[in-house]
């Protein structure tokens, strides 16, 4: 199953109310999926980025309520989420970070990495990873990305993207002071203001449109 775009499931949640379980059994794509991500494996390592495969999390279902995210989980082949006109549900966590006093955490990935190459994203994000907790995912991204922990954080969506990919989100706001450390997929960074009507052009709508909806 995969899912329409647009939001399935919206919070806020606080990280207790948000739970997964995971199926024991990895999801077969059907066989043109399967080719199209040997494909875009191959397109990898024809620009040099990493084209190491394996397995990461399948959003297999969901179950929401105003008090409660239920996710039910499933491993499945990472290349997969690289397929343009259907991503089988692939799971990733988006950590989208602010400073204390409001302003939002820009970086722009590096020319090498598989996905969004060159362009401006917020905050950190990546696959969940077989067997963990997509909370724990938020956390863990936002370390590896900018070597900061959350003061408080929370679950604000479940989404699904024009290519069927499907997205936890997250917002974690920073402690007074926090400075951030960028790792090496990214090459710049930025805090853009607390209101995105005064972000910089190059912003991406869909940048702008997901913090209004998260402001």
């Amino acid at each position: 199953m995969s899912y329409p775009p647009g939001i399935l499931a919206r919070g806020p949640w606080k990280t207790d109310q948000v739970a997964s379980r995971w199926r024991e059994e990895e999801y077969e794509p059907p066989t043109a999926r399967s080719e199209a991500a040997d494909e875009a494996i191959a397109a990898l390592e024809d620009r040099g980025s990493p084209a190491h495969d394996g397995l990461a999390a399948r959003l297999a279902g969901y179950e929401a309520t105003s008090g409660r995210l239920e996710l039910e989980l499933q491993p499945m082949r990472w290349s997969l989420r690289l397929v343009r006109e259907d991503a089988s549900a692939s799971l990733a966590a988006l950590c989208v970070t602010r400073a204390a006093d409001g302003r939002w955490l820009a970086g722009r990935r590096a020319a090498w990495v598989a996905s969004w190459a060159g362009r401006w994203a917020l905050g950190a994000g990546g696959s969940v990873e077989v067997g963990e907790d997509p909370v724990e995912t938020l956390t863990r991204e936002l370390d590896e990305e900018w070597s900061v922990a959350p003061e408080r954080l929370s679950v604000e969506a479940l989404v699904s993207l024009p290519n069927r990919l499907a997205m936890l989100v997250g917002l974690a706001w920073l402690p007074e002071g926090a400075e951030v450390t960028p790792d090496a997929e990214h090459d710049e960074h930025a805090w853009w203001p607390a209101d995105p009507g005064d972000w910089p052009e190059d912003a991406d709508p869909a940048l702008r449109q997901m913090a209004s909806i998260l402001a």
